[in-house]
């Protein structure tokens, strides 16, 4: 399913039935701009790092380019985690598993959705996995 769907003028709804063609289309478009946003990020981090990445003669404005680095390295890594999260995402849409718990098989929520479209677990199942990690934690 290739449907567009307008980001700024599509309503997500309750009383629509539950990932119906125009959420799918919803979340699908939602998922990629956001994919997009963080690959463009990427870019402009990089073009920066390599601009950054002249010769500093002093010490210490070599050390603060480094840990500026460290940083910028590390935030990618973790938007290349998200990039994989919406991966799976957008996988799950094309397969016709996307919106439901994988833990329940019950809707997850539009809310929910909407705020965290990469979401697995709806909320009370998110909710009791927070918990167990808590307890395995404090042990």
């Amino acid at each position: 399913m290739n449907k567009n769907i307008d980001l700024s003028s599509y309503v997500l709804s309750d009383n629509e039935e539950f990932m119906n063609p125009n959420q799918r289309a919803y979340f699908r478009a939602k998922l990629i701009a956001w994919k997009n946003d963080i690959l463009r990020e990427a870019r402009e981090t990089l073009e920066h790092l390599a601009a950054e990445s002249a010769n500093h003669p002093d010490l210490a404005d070599r050390a603060s380019s480094e840990t500026d680095r460290s940083i910028e390295l590390r935030a990618r890594d973790r938007q290349r985690k998200l990039i994989s999260k919406i991966d799976a995402a957008l996988r799950r849409i094309d397969e016709g598993t996307y919106g439901y718990c994988e833990e329940t098989g019950e809707p997850i929520g539009l809310k929910r959705l909407d705020a965290r479209p990469i979401a697995t677990l709806s909320i009370e199942a998110q909710e009791r996995h927070e918990r167990r990690e808590k307890v395995y934690r404090d042990e």
